[in-house]
C-alpha cells in the first residue's frame, strides 16, 4: 500500500495544484483553501517518500497560500 501511494499520490496532487492554480488565475475565492489542502497532502507524501528536501518549498506554500486566503477573504468579491 504503502508503494501504491507513494507511486501514484503525486498524479493525484499534481492534477490538484493544477486545478487551484487555474482557481486562483480566475480569482476564485476557494483556490487557496484548495492550495492548503493539497499542501497537506504534498506533507504526507513527503513524509512517506523521505524526499525531504521538499519540505523547505511545502513549508514555503503554506505560508503563502495562507497569506493569499488571508489578503483574498478581506477583499469584496467582485
Amino acid at each position: 500500500m504503502k508503494a501504491a501511494t507513494i507511486a501514484y499520490l503525486p498524479w493525484l496532487l499534481s492534477a490538484i495544484t493544477i486545478w487551484m492554480t487555474l482557481l486562483a488565475g480566475n480569482m476564485h475565492r476557494n483556490a487557496w483553501l484548495v492550495g492548503l489542502f493539497n499542501q497537506a497532502l504534498w506533507a504526507v507524501w513527503i513524509v512517506l517518500s523521505g524526499t525531504w528536501g521538499l519540505v523547505p518549498l511545502n513549508l514555503a506554500l503554506w505560508v503563502v497560500y495562507y497569506r493569499n486566503h488571508a489578503k483574498w477573504a478581506k477583499e469584496p468579491t467582485p
